[in-house]
């Protein structure tokens, strides 16, 4: 994968996807599929905003049987079903425990009876998943006493037992973004990060392409299309007021979600869900409260999702300090036990998702149901114009398909069926992950540690090896970076063949170096050195990024 500008303006393409999140680049795989030719642009780097900071679930759709939401509900699961197939180092199954407290619709017995509906509503759940740790159990009560056994910290007062059932977790969506693109890329689609678009090609009504600044460098470009896709996620509205005087009528809204990481692993091998403090106000079927999620995840715990309106400049989305106290606030009074405190928290994140109409001041928050998908031409708009705004990372492959097919009619071409479901990522194809990494493990290379070995499986699956080979000139390469278990040639592999250009985009995004926390001073020399020494950085240049670097670590002194 590499980046030339230059090369992606020299021809014109079928489509040109504006927006490199995980819809973007899901449209870009499913269209190369389907013998598009496809350009891919985004102005600061792939899966940089809300696709990196989800909170790492992949949703089976079990709580749209409380707004009697079938529909939903298998798409979930079937999405679900995909990501476990398609990128088995990637997704992997995560079970939920849900303690419950009292009777009727508050007790185990209504909410086991929803799961089993649940169970038969999904029987075809783990359709062609040959990996059988990828698979999906079926739902099941817990008694009392053995809940209070797994998870001490509980409130056991009214505590009448629980219920535990599964949905899949992602090892890092960046990088599943790039398993993506990676697979898009190998098979004729051309990318560019760094690559801002500041307008509208249009003649005669009809949209041409985009011009495009290279923000690396400051040269322009023009990148010709026959229809352009609009997949910038909360950006979009501006994008299209700014470059093609459209706007998107209502108006989209937008939730600030939001959740952080403790360096803390609480007991027990399951995600734990607990009642918060709103209420869903489209349910139908309601136990209680929403549901706060602490889920186990590479040795810490991820905590969240808090949801808010958010109607300013989606590049200045933040976590203030207030807005984290608030949150160690509701977590700790619904389960006092955890005593989380605020000196544990090492990483808060957040990104901005399609989200539902709400009147202004509402605690209870309607949440978005449906992705957006618009033809402008119907609109009354430009021709050969597309937006696609997606309401969760879960849903991106399913809604590229949609849009591809839009996009084919328009083209005036038959769309032949979508492959993106079966075929699997680059680096997943892989048909047991344990017997993959069994023999990966026997065969590491001399001062490779088992850890590093395995955070390498996970990121990249079978292309591992092709990491590992840009270390056969300097076996120096194959050493830890200092106090981590990321592997020096992880960051001159990313600058060399996954096209990262800023010190933040290896240490958030192309490997674990800062997803899970800071990595300390020494780690981020280290791998500033590497890539100024790769991207010929100046001094200057180096400290500017590792200055950035930092400001992304802001659960250690959050922005008011």
């Amino acid at each position: 994968m590499r980046r030339n500008l230059h090369e992606l303006a020299s021809r014109e393409y079928d489509l040109v996807i504006v927006g490199g999140g995980i819809f973007g680049i899901c449209a870009a795989w499913d269209a190369t599929l389907r013998g598009l030719s496809v350009a891919i642009l985004e102005q600061t780097d792939f899966a940089h905003a809300a696709s990196a900071n989800c909170f790492k679930m992949i949703h089976g759709g079990i709580r749209y049987l409380q707004h009697a939401d079938l529909v939903r509900v298998r798409q979930s699961t079937a999405e679900r079903s995909a990501f476990l197939r398609i990128a088995p180092h990637l997704a992997s199954p995560l079970p939920i425990f849900i303690p419950t407290y009292g009777h009727g619709t508050k007790g185990k017995a209504f909410l086991g009876a929803g799961m089993k509906v649940y169970d038969l509503l999904t029987a075809d759940r783990n359709r062609h998943i040959s990996d059988s740790d990828r698979r999906i159990p079926a739902t099941r009560t817990l008694s009392r006493s053995r809940v209070l056994e797994a998870y001490p910290f509980l409130e056991s007062e009214g505590l009448t037992g629980g219920a535990l059932f599964h949905d899949g977790q992602i090892y890092s969506p960046a990088r599943l973004a790039l398993a993506f693109l990676l697979s898009a890329t190998a098979r004729g689609a051309q990318a560019a990060n760094y690559a801002a678009v500041t307008r509208l090609l249009q003649s005669g009504g009809k949209v041409e392409g985009v011009a495009v600044r290279d923000t690396l460098d400051g040269s322009e470009h023009e990148v010709r299309g026959r229809v352009v896709l609009n997949t910038t996620g909360g950006w979009a509205p501006h994008l299209l007021e700014a470059t093609a005087s459209a706007t998107l009528s209502p108006q989209p809204t937008f939730s600030r979600d939001a959740s952080f990481v403790i360096r803390r692993q609480l007991p027990g091998r399951y995600a734990v869900a607990l009642s918060g403090s709103t209420r869903d106000p489209d349910a139908i079927f309601s136990r209680s409260a929403r549901h706060l999620f602490l889920a186990p995840w590479r040795g810490c715990t991820l905590v969240g999702v808090w949801h808010q309106v958010y109607r300013g400049d989606p590049a200045k989305a933040r976590v203030s300090e207030a807005d984290l106290r608030g949150f160690l606030d509701e977590i700790n009074a619904a389960c006092p036990q955890l005593e989380i405190r605020r000196d544990e928290v090492v990483l808060t994140q957040c990104g901005l998702v399609l989200f539902g109409e709400n009147r202004p001041g509402a605690e209870d928050l309607s949440y978005g149901k449906r992705s957006l998908l618009v033809d402008h031409e119907r609109a009354a708009g430009p021709k050969g114009l597309v937006t696609l705004i997606g309401v969760r990372y879960t849903t991106a492959r399913a809604e590229a398909d949609k849009a591809v097919r839009l996009i084919c009619r328009k083209l005036g071409r038959t769309a032949p069926r979508c492959q993106t479901a079966s075929i699997p990522l680059a680096g997943g194809d892989i048909r047991r992950f344990a017997r993959f990494e069994e023999e990966a493990l026997a065969a590491r290379p001399a001062g490779v540690s088992a850890d590093s070995l395995r955070a390498l499986l996970r990121n990249h699956g079978t292309g591992y090896q092709d990491v590992l080979a840009s270390a056969q000139s300097d076996a120096g390469l194959l050493e830890r970076l200092p106090d981590s278990d990321t592997l020096r040639v992880e960051v001159v592999h990313a600058v060399r063949s996954e096209m990262a250009r800023g010190l933040d985009d290896v240490v958030f995004r192309r490997t674990n170096l800062g997803t899970a926390g800071p990595p300390g001073e020494a780690a981020l020399e280290a791998t500033a050195a590497l890539m100024g020494d790769e991207l010929g950085w100046s001094e200057a240049r180096r400290r500017e990024e590792l200055a950035r670097t930092r400001t992304g670590f802001p659960a250690a002194e959050c922005a008011e």
